[in-house]
């Protein structure tokens, strides 16, 4: 059973999913935030392949927008070690603002360019 909050995020996921993909060149970069906590994963869609991955799992300690900002540093720390410079954010039908954006504003800190 799912509630109206949950399919409005799901059909903004598949409008934005229609026009971003991730290549080899520029892999995707993408959120899922829960209640709780916060994943990130860069992501090559033309293999399916996970290249670099970070969660929020183990930052309890600290409010939620530095946990989301930690993830985007801890992310893009590990796609630059798998070679990856510049990647497409798929905010993944969330609103780009709050903990959202934070991890942007973080893997753009950390030196991805999207």
């Amino acid at each position: 059973m799912t509630t109206k909050k949950v399919e409005r995020r799901i059909k903004i996921k598949f409008r934005i999913r229609k026009n971003v993909n991730g290549t080899a060149e520029r892999p995707r970069l993408s959120v899922f935030r829960s209640n709780k906590q916060i994943y990130a994963q860069v992501i090559n869609d033309l293999t399916g392949t996970t290249l670099a991955s970070a969660s929020s799992l183990g930052l309890e300690k600290m409010p939620k927008q530095e946990q989301a900002a930690k993830v985007g540093e801890l992310v893009a720390e590990k796609a630059k070690a798998a070679g990856v410079e510049s990647v497409v954010f798929d905010r993944n039908g969330y609103l780009y603002h709050g903990r959202v954006k934070e991890l942007a504003d973080g893997a753009r800190k950390g030196g991805l360019k999207f």
